[in-house]
């Protein structure tokens, strides 16, 4: 686990010119590598080629796993973040083919497989990747990325230059000028919570290479220009449906996920998990359990106020089933107001709510207790229908097939479970097929414009921002397979993206490497090709055959959950804490001109006071006005809190709102 960056100027810069941003460039990525570091310098014609490295130590701790790394005939080099799991078997079948190793590392064998089998080397791997490949006789580069997008890649191509990092303040340290602010993707964020789910960034001709695909640099073309660049897909989910039985499903399941574990637990430093007590991060430890029966085992939780959004029980019950050493996690307001602007500039780009601190603080703890590799359950919900089972597609598909009167039934039984009913069946069906402008009606009719008056709407259309619904949640995919067509959404574009992105950033922050065993190519080619009765049973059970996978390896009572609330944090409570900060930070977007400061305020305020009804729109004009500070004005950003407040006074500004318990169900 590691971070890379490079970049090829078809002009280059001065060599003090070279040196300064290629050492700024590395520093921007220091948590990510903190264990070495390494360029890599070709230079032909008038330009310059760098490619760079940080290091973070999980496989083959020697000087064998240092990187750029190149083959022994000089011709590849490559720059590599992320981890092979399956790379003690791909070696042996390189070994078979004649080639030769000099490592026991995992980026050697990724590298000799790339130059025996090229991009079909990329279905082999079992991991997480991003990297790059110089190949000096063809004069190309090629940036490739795995296929869920574990490990991040962004680069940019313009002004005769191509830049490539792990994170974004890495690209621009190497740009010879900063770049704007994306006014569509800042509009879609602040309005629609939409983020990560394309390829551009909320900077300006930053883009990021999507999931699944890989991109090629042809330098012997159009150098002026930074080179040929072509990208393609090298990975798409087939929706296709084979017939299994349940019963086989099953079976098939459970050998796949052991599977998965055992890959994944393959390291050189020691290792833990995230447990939230859940079915899928339960699953994941429990299994690291049975696989591993005598290993110790660090979980890592966290624990939110006693109340409805509190998991202890189920974490303390799976904690003592597995005979784990746990390490429970508590956040308060206080927490959050000290640390809030480490992780703003640490996540990169804004993102949806401070449910994200939760989890930064989780890998905070695995840092300080000597934990450098933890195992998640990222990715199972958007490959076994979970959250609530996407009840508007699955009932599309079964009207598709014929299925009249179980869609109706389906309808009613999803609707016995908590907090849900058969009406909400009925209307997320509604929602699903009806056409695109026919819902941002309906959510203009309930107060959710896309113009609202917060915004400086002139400014807006000056720059011929779209301000409709960026996005909706149709139907999609093969007929009487509209769940799985909802999957691949979810795996590729809005949902998984964001939730990746947030893990790689807090994790990364604090050098530990983030795993997530769900999200094998093995896995989720069965996944998607399961009946979808399968996944959402006709009694409107979640993940089914995921839980009868998982009978005799994890509690049963954890299995039969049905009041899983999700990773929350009392956003509100929260904020009220800090307001005297927020409302403070909240002056800058005056200096926004997308932005109607005033008016902002005041909603802010009328939000926290209880006389607007509160969402999570708060939060992100607090996260989006911070972090455009510390982007684009770092200078005036540097305050600490303690000069605006100590915290006493933002404690005792609490007493300004209400006092009674703030009710969450509407946000989860």
């Amino acid at each position: 686990m590691c971070g890379i960056a490079g970049v090829w100027w078809s002009q280059a810069p001065t060599a003090l010119q070279v040196q300064q941003r290629i050492a700024a460039s590395l520093h921007c990525m220091r948590y990510r590598g903190p264990d070495d570091d390494g360029r890599f310098i070709h230079q032909f014609g008038n330009g310059l080629l760098a490619l760079l490295h940080k290091r973070l130590s999980v496989i083959d701790l020697s000087a064998g796993g240092h990187q750029p790394k190149t083959s022994s005939d000089g011709r590849y080099t490559i720059v590599f973040n992320g981890e092979i799991y399956n790379y003690k078997e791909l070696r042996a079948q390189l070994k078979k083919q004649g080639r030769t190793f000099y490592s026991q590392s995992d980026t050697e064998v990724l590298l000799q497989a790339w130059i025996h089998w090229g991009s079909a080397s990329l279905a082999l791997i079992e991991g997480m990747f991003s990297f790059v490949v110089f190949d000096q006789e063809e004069k190309t580069l090629t940036a490739v990325r795995d296929a869920f997008g574990i490990k991040p890649l962004f680069y940019s191509h313009q002004d005769g230059n191509f830049i490539f990092a792990s994170e974004l303040p890495a690209v621009q340290a190497l740009m010879a000028k900063p770049p704007a602010l994306d006014w569509q993707r800042s509009y879609d964020y602040l309005v629609h919570g939409d983020y990560d789910s394309q390829d551009r960034t909320f900077l300006e001709g930053i883009l990021q290479l999507p999931a699944g695909h890989l991109l090629v640099l042809d330098l012997k073309h159009n150098v002026k220009q930074g080179g040929n660049l072509s990208i393609r897909s090298w990975w798409q989910a087939d929706l296709t449906e084979k017939p299994l039985s349940f019963a086989d499903a099953t079976e098939q399941l459970r050998a796949q996920f052991l599977d998965n574990i055992k890959l994944h637990l393959r390291s050189d430093v020691p290792l833990g998990a995230a447990l939230s007590g859940g079915i899928d991060s339960s699953a994941v430890v429990c299994a690291m359990r049975y696989v591993q029966p005598d290993a110790p085992l660090h979980t890592f939780s966290f624990i939110a106020e006693p109340g409805p959004l509190s998991e202890e029980k189920w974490v303390d019950q799976v904690n003592q089933y597995v005979r784990a050493i746990p390490h429970k996690v508590y956040a308060t307001g206080n927490e959050l107001i000290r640390d809030i602007d480490e992780m703003i500039a640490a996540q990169g780009e804004p993102f949806g709510s401070t449910s994200i601190y939760a989890q930064y603080r989780v890998f905070q703890a695995a840092r300080h207790s000597g934990i450098t590799v933890t195992l998640d359950g990222q990715g199972a919900d958007e490959l076994l229908a979970g959250y609530i089972g996407y009840p508007g597609q699955r009932i599309a598909s079964m009207l598709e097939s014929g299925e009249w009167m179980l869609a109706w039934q389906f309808a009613k039984a999803w609707g016995t479970w908590p907090n849900r009913s058969t009406k909400q069946a009925f209307m997320h069906f509604l929602s699903a097929v009806l056409p695109s402008s026919l819902n941002q009606k309906a959510r203009s009719f309930m107060g959710r414009t896309p113009e609202p008056e917060w915004l400086q709407l002139s400014a807006l259309k000056e720059r011929d921002v779209l301000m409709l619904l960026s996005w909706d949640n149709g139907v999609t995919g093969p007929k009487g397979r509209r769940v799985m067509g909802q999957l691949e959404t979810a795996l590729t574009t809005r949902g998984l993206p964001g939730l990746l992105r947030h893990g790689d950033r807090n994790s990364m922050h604090f050098s530990v490497e983030s795993r997530v065993p769900f999200l094998t190519l093995p896995m989720a080619n069965l996944c998607l090709s399961l009946p979808e009765s399968h996944l959402i049973s006709y009694a409107g059970e979640t993940k089914s055959v995921f839980r009868a996978a998982m009978r005799g390896i994890v509690p049963d009572e954890i299995l039969d959950r049905k009041d899983k609330i999700g990773f929350a944090t009392p956003e509100l409570a929260w904020l009220r804490q800090g307001a005297l900060l927020f409302k403070e930070w909240l002056k800058a977007a005056d200096d926004i001109p997308l932005l109607n400061g005033p008016v902002l305020r005041e909603q802010f305020d009328e939000m926290l006071s209880g006389i607007r009804p509160f969402s999570w729109q708060a939060w992100r004009w607090v996260n989006f006005v911070r972090w455009y500070s510390l982007t684009f004005n770092p200078s005036n950003s540097t305050q600490n809190i303690n000069t605006i407040a100590s915290i006493n006074s933002i404690n005792r500004l609490n007493s300004l709102y209400p006092s009674d318990q703030d009710n969450f169900n509407t946000l989860l």
